[in-house]
């Protein structure tokens, strides 16, 4: 299996699993440090092609065969180019190892273009100088996860290579507890039929909706992703209604089995239920206003972020082994929203 350059030839074993991803996996050497679901990636964005006829998949349903040569395209990785940046962040915990922080919305967490700066990880770099882990070298010094710009709430960064391993490992066994808070539009509920009649949707007991569909990128708007019946990653959001404001809007819980990109806010969409002020998701519905007054119907109307936010993330300690958990209260925007939101009426 040699390399050249970015690129590695992976011949494939006997008796291949049938999906490519999963063949390459298991032939992959260790050192190359790529897990199955990075190979997914390589091979959806045709990063990965059959070495006899120099054809480039994308599926990663294709059938590979025994001794098939098969060649793997790896991106130059792109160096932290951030600066530390003074700007103030909330601390909720700090350690040797670690740090959580409660991140505020219209924060980007990592550089990227078009947000190059004033992001989290400038205000880390400058909070915590050089003991953040990989710092000069990855190109996600620290980060295990991400939130939306737009979203508010916790995120943990590691601090040490130790951390930022065990921190990593528990994200992609999906172990970590997160929970989010919404306003949604409407409120869903066990009893409507629309909603059991959707493929991917179940209750469980205590009335928690269960919503399990693939995710993949939108395949005209690539900023936005897409539920899909046969192709893209599975994803699983369970979400429960903790209060029901006069059937026009919801206050609702969600947790997280598995973390795809915009998952919360595409699966309440996508079963009718948008969040509040969510411009890409969230359009189609407006939430009723009769009744209200001014100051009321502005604060709900003109609330210009999706209502979501980090409320809890537990996980357990990658160097002492303890579970810890935190906690978030809601920020100011969404403490107004749910008071003006309490004055609906039937």
């Amino acid at each position: 299996m040699p390399a050249i350059e970015n690129t590695l030839i992976l011949t494939l074993g006997a008796e291949p699993p049938a999906r490519l991803d999963k063949a390459l996996a298991a032939v992959v050497p260790e050192e190359a440090n790529l897990s199955r679901s990075r190979l997914g990636k390589l091979i959806e964005s045709g990063s990965v092609m059959r070495v006899s006829d120099g054809i480039v998949v994308k599926k990663l349903k294709t059938q590979g065969f025994e001794g098939e040569d098969w060649r793997v395209i790896l991106p130059v990785a792109v160096p932290l180019t951030a600066e530390p940046q003074n700007i103030p962040v909330e601390i909720v915990h700090e350690d040797d190892d670690l740090i959580v922080v409660n991140k505020p919305a219209g924060m980007v967490v990592h550089p990227a273009p078009g947000s190059e700066d004033g992001t989290l990880v400038n205000a880390l770099l400058f909070h915590c100088a050089d003991t953040l882990s990989g710092i000069g070298g990855a190109k996600r010094p620290g980060i295990v996860h991400r939130i939306d710009k737009d979203t508010s709430g916790l995120i943990v960064v590691a601090k040490s290579d130790a951390a930022h391993h065990g921190l990593a490992a528990q994200f992609a066994n999906h172990s970590i507890d997160r929970t989010y808070v919404a306003f949604c539009i409407t409120a869903p509920s066990a009893a409507d039929p629309r909603l059991r009649g959707l493929s991917g949707v179940t209750f469980e007991t205590g009335g928690v909706l269960r919503v399990a569909t693939n995710i993949e990128r939108h395949r005209t708007d690539r900023k936005r992703m897409a539920v899909s019946a046969h192709s893209g990653r599975h994803a699983i959001t369970r979400a429960r209604v903790i209060k029901n404001y006069a059937g026009r809007a919801a206050w609702v819980e969600c947790w997280l089995e598995t973390g795809r990109t915009h998952q919360i806010r595409l699966h309440m969409s996508h079963i009718g239920h948008g969040l509040i002020g969510d411009p890409v998701y969230g359009t189609r519905r407006k939430v009723k206003l009769t009744g209200l007054n001014t100051i009321d119907a502005s604060v709900i109307s003109e609330f210009n972020r999706q209502a979501l936010h980090a409320a809890r993330l537990g996980f357990v300690h990658p160097i002492n082994g303890k579970k810890v958990y935190f906690e978030s209260d809601f920020p100011l925007d969404m403490r107004a929203l749910e008071a003006s939101l309490q004055n609906m009426k039937i």
